[in-house]
């Protein structure tokens, strides 16, 4: 079986697998595609050996997202959860602005990796040595970013839709374009709207999906 479950915040991907482990008693439950405990919103769940299979091809497929830039500051995990380690000016900005911008950073772009994230380098995940302290060189990598839609714009905070192909770190693709328009920034809020075919009003809750699972057991 394969489900789409609205991830609430604070909660990990990982903790959403263990509670659906719980809830159905199969050992063999996975994702297609982490979301950050700060973020919310569409996560593809495979119960099962055969359906975990098919959970690479879903999380090869493209993504929408829902971001809320705040600018003026930006914090070492990239978003609010984290320690503010610079902050700048915040220019007047128009919407033509920002549409420039977000002309820049859409379609195939060079992206480096944050180092809050779950990326191996040499065996071992950047969020263990950012937590450490340390800092490493990270190769850049290409992704795809399909579209960038500004969804609203206050004096100090950017509402924005992407839709985006595998491997995008939202909150890097954000902190680059606060850049980009001569100041620092952070994400306040994320939602996953999309994976692949999985929409968020397609998502289940907890309940649903374990009478779902029931029925398909008796």
């Amino acid at each position: 079986m394969i489900v789409a479950l609205n991830k609430s915040v604070d909660w990990t991907s990982f903790d959403v697998v263990k509670k659906v482990r719980t809830l159905t008693g199969e050992r063999k439950v996975g994702h297609a595609g982490t979301l950050d405990p700060f973020a919310e919103g569409v996560l593809v769940i495979g119960i099962g050996r055969e359906s975990t299979r098919k959970l690479g091809q879903i999380s090869a497929a493209s993504k929408d997202y829902m971001a809320k830039l705040k600018l003026g500051a930006e914090t070492d995990t990239l978003d609010l959860t984290g320690e503010v380690i610079k902050r700048r000016r915040i220019p007047h900005l128009t919407e033509g602005q920002i549409e420039s911008v977000f002309a820049q950073f859409s379609g195939e772009i060079e992206q480096t990796p944050p180092m809050y994230s779950a990326k191996k380098i040499n065996g071992t995940r950047l969020y263990k040595l950012a937590r450490r302290g340390e800092k490493i060189d990270r190769d850049p990598v290409t992704i795809q970013i399909h579209s960038l839609d500004l969804i609203d714009l206050s004096h100090d905070a950017i509402t924005f839709s992407v839709t985006c192909g595998k491997g995008t770190y939202i909150r890097q693709l954000a902190c680059d374009m606060a850049n980009a328009l001569g100041t620092a920034g952070h994400l306040t809020a994320l939602r996953r709207t999309r994976v692949a075919n999985y929409r968020l009003d397609d998502c289940l809750t907890f309940d649903l999906l374990e009478r779902q699972w029931m029925s398909t057991v008796v």
